[in-house]
């Protein structure tokens, strides 16, 4: 086997471009967050200073049988892996060590991601624990929900700042509906630039009652290699309980199939609510994964 480290997205979806496309839904992730950070440096917008960058892609007989990624600004920038042999997990915890690099976590496939962090574990005389379980789904026949007063729109640019606000309110409502500590979910930051690209992309919308007020954000990534990935998924606690959620998730699913996107998500598999939600909306999993921790 042969691993390679990219620091050039561009770079990396030359090589991994045809293994990410195999299995896209899968990839989703991967092949996002490369797209995104290749279209922002292609617009000038500079990486921060300190927080790792990097794709690695390894090879087997001139096969690409695996890929990672160590790009998330928060937390303490885990890495993100794809299923890959276990050889290959350890050969990539191995050369992540041996560039000097300190990881305290993982995200990604099953069981790759956690052969990855056992094996940073033997090498720091650490212990690797499970942060969160995470189950990525794929539409199957959409499902109508029962119907809910008022409608589904996209988002304003004038609206910036309330979108921000419930950005970072959900993840950590999510840490409290799976009884978990502040903080321990993973979240993808997008900061005021990228939300305003999104909101003017048409790739985040809003559910407004029959008084025309916000009540819910439901936002979708751009598509990489024809899927589309839905989340965040958020109401405010005072609106919850009237099927708003499901309204939302139906309505922008059906937007992105008749656009011609697949169509994921992922769950806290803690969160029996939300898994509910959209498993009644035709979600059918695709594979579990995981959020591991490295002390």
């Amino acid at each position: 086997m042969q691993l390679t480290f990219f620091d050039d997205p561009v770079a990396f979806l030359d090589v991994a471009a045809d293994h990410l496309a195999e299995e896209p839904v899968l990839s989703t992730v991967v092949s996002g967050v490369a797209a995104r950070i290749a279209d922002q440096r292609e617009a000038g917008i500079p990486w921060p200073d300190g927080v790792p960058c990097w794709f690695a892609v390894v090879l087997e007989d001139d096969h690409v049988v695996g890929a990672a990624m160590r790009t998330a600004r928060f937390g303490s920038y885990p890495a993100f892996l794809l299923p890959m042999p276990d050889e290959a997990a350890r050969m990539l915890a191995e050369a992540v060590t041996e560039r000097g690099e300190t990881l305290a976590a993982a995200n990604g496939a099953l069981p790759a991601v956690q052969v990855f962090c056992d094996a940073v574990a033997a090498h720091t005389g650490g212990t690797t624990t499970v942060g969160q379980h995470t189950r990525l789904f794929e539409l199957g026949d959409l499902v109508e929900p029962t119907p809910v007063a008022g409608r589904l729109r996209p988002a304003f640019v004038e609206e910036l700042d309330l979108i921000a606000s419930w950005y970072d309110a959900f993840m950590a409502d999510a840490d409290e509906q799976a009884g978990r500590e502040p903080g321990q979910s993973p979240h993808e930051a997008l900061d005021a630039e990228e939300l305003t690209r999104r909101i003017e992309g048409g790739r985040i919308f809003v559910w407004e009652d029959e008084s025309g007020e916000p009540v819910h954000v439901t936002a979708a990534s751009p598509p990489a290699y024809g899927v589309s990935r839905i989340g965040p998924v958020y109401t405010p606690k005072e609106h919850r309980g009237r099927g708003i959620a499901s309204a939302a998730v139906a309505a922008v699913s059906k937007l992105l199939r008749d656009s011609g996107e697949r169509v994921c998500l992922f769950t806290d598999q803690a969160n029996p609510t939300s898994n509910k939600i959209y498993e009644a909306i035709g979600y059918r999993p695709v594979v579990d994964m995981a959020n591991l921790l490295v002390d």
